[in-house]
């Protein structure tokens, strides 16, 4: 029984990296490890994804770009304001201007700097850099 689906994604994309994989099988899937995978995508941690029905919820096909050191979630999911921002940035990332803060907003899910650009705040979901 897995309790937190984004967090096992994670998890498999970070050891996938380490090992060297190329291609790997993330399952179940949901609308917001999809949009998670389309952040990644836009910033080049992963190549590509696809989602493949199967009848069972689904599942996405990753293909991974061995340039990412770390991933993974943020539990549990502050909220935090848009002044707050710099304070998970520190403590979440190596260095700054370096990885980018994955959270959800009224306006949907984005990176930390784009957050910042629009000066609206939200709940943390992921790091990676």
């Amino acid at each position: 029984m897995q309790h937190d689906p984004l967090n096992d994604a994670l998890a498999m994309i970070k050891n996938a990296a380490m090992v060297g994989k190329r291609e790997i099988y993330i399952k179940p899937a949901s609308k917001l490890i999809g949009r998670v995978l389309k952040i990644m995508q836009d910033h080049e941690y992963i190549k590509e994804f696809e989602f493949i029905e199967d009848g069972r919820g689904g599942k996405f096909r990753v293909v991974i770009n061995p340039v990412i050191n770390n991933c993974g979630a943020i539990k549990p999911r502050f909220s935090v304001r848009r002044d707050n921002l710099e304070k998970y940035e520190a403590r979440y990332l190596p260095a700054q201007d370096f990885g980018i803060i994955i959270l959800t907003t009224n306006q949907g899910v984005m990176t930390h700097k784009d957050a910042k650009e629009r000066g609206i705040g939200g709940k943390l979901l992921a790091f990676v850099y």
